[in-house]
């Protein structure tokens, strides 16, 4: 049994931060911080998941990841009311009547620095309860329902793109130059950030042209997945701003975009520094792997990335921990995420132990003179 309820962790989170961030003053910072030590202290200190389990009630692996599309919904309208000046009395009162105290004397209290933490929690959640639940959904192309709640889930960030380059570009490029999710070393994170969003945004709707076109039809149909995704992102952003007004609306498309900001910098960490031969298979040496407990369990095991890669149609739960067998992160998904965003130049001199390893004991003879080359010429 508790290897099912261990993925219900994300959705535990999400009543917790909705208990915690209607808790009144400094409770929203509080959360901040005991959020992000838990995950990062578990990784360090638990054991690493290295284990694989078979399960015969696929439906509860599945329930907790539309649980939490149903839970972070309602987050998300918790926080842009937090933001909003107007008075939304049957919010109000609905929140009264779930946590049995006065929600508008504690919001009353809230400080600049719990606001700011408010918008650091939803982008987080938005990140791991919504894009990476949406990422497992929506490689699952036969499943109409999956790929619609999957895609509901990368509009909270809006992000229209990544299920069509993610999925069809991204695989298919992963370690070429040319593929945006693909970080050179010691490159700049803020400017792989900025890049990689301008340039998947690009190759998607030349992907998506040419499959309108090979189906034999125009720009504006309904069958247009980036059209559709702008919909989306503009309906759910459309419902926020009626009913919480400007600043609601402000508030969600800030953490909207570090959300997907923040899915460029796991892109970074992924794939940093790798590179694959042109022409040759996507293999188990080509993206960095992590087996860290907490971060798998709220992650879905995207942490094991190699597999991933090597068969996209595998749930999270067959994924395969490579414990040996495939390149490893020096930490767990979360301590590499703040590495990179806060501490650049440490994020670079931490890799670089992995990356001789990557060099002498998985890199080919053809891959390390790629590493030469883009040494020389990339711009940091």
């Amino acid at each position: 049994m508790l290897k099912y309820l261990q993925y219900y962790i994300s959705s535990v989170t999400l009543l917790v931060g909705f208990y915690l961030i209607n808790n009144g003053e400094y409770s929203p910072t509080a959360f901040l911080i005991g959020f992000s030590l838990f995950i990062i202290l578990g990784d360090h200190f638990l054991a690493k998941d290295k284990s694989i389990d078979t399960f015969d009630f696929p439906f509860f692996l599945n329930f907790p990841i539309y649980l939490n599309s149903l839970l972070l919904l309602f987050f998300t309208f918790n926080v842009v009311w937090i933001f909003s000046d107007n008075q939304i009395v049957w919010f109000s009162d609905f929140l009264n009547y779930l946590l049995k105290t006065d929600v508008l004397h504690m919001k009353s209290t809230l400080n600049i620095l719990d606001k700011a933490s408010l918008i650091m929690i939803l982008s987080l959640f938005t990140g791991i309860m919504g894009t990476v639940p949406g990422h497992e959904l929506i490689h699952r192309k036969k499943n109409r329902f999956d790929q619609f709640i999957g895609k509901l889930l990368l509009s909270l960030s809006w992000d229209c793109t990544f299920a069509i380059e993610h999925v069809h570009g991204h695989h298919k490029n992963v370690g070429y130059e040319k593929d945006p999710a693909t970080a050179k070393r010691n490159q700049n994170i803020y400017r792989f950030v900025l890049n990689a969003i301008i340039k998947e945004h690009n190759d998607a709707w030349n992907i998506e042209l040419k499959e309108l076109k090979r189906r034999g039809l125009g720009l504006i149909t309904f069958k247009n997945n980036m059209i559709m995704g702008y919909i989306r992102s503009l309906a759910l952003s459309l419902i926020i701003y009626l009913f919480g007004g400007i600043f609601s609306l402000f508030c969600f498309i800030i953490c909207s975009f570090i959300a997907k900001a923040f899915l460029e910098v796991i892109n970074f960490t992924e794939h940093y520094g790798l590179v694959r031969e042109l022409g040759k298979p996507v293999e188990k040496r080509h993206s960095w792997n992590s087996n860290s407990r907490v971060s798998s369990l709220y992650l879905y095991n995207v942490t094991r990335h190699s597999s991933h890669h090597e068969k996209v149609s595998l749930k999270y739960w067959e994924l395969d921990p490579y414990s040996n067998k495939a390149p490893m992160l020096p930490f767990g998904y979360l301590s590499m995420l703040y590495l990179a965003i806060f501490l650049p130049k440490l994020y670079h001199k931490t890799m670089r132990k992995n990356l001789k390893h990557w060099d002498n004991n998985f890199a080919t003879i053809e891959e390390q003179k790629i590493i030469k080359f883009q040494l020389k010429n990339t711009i940091i």
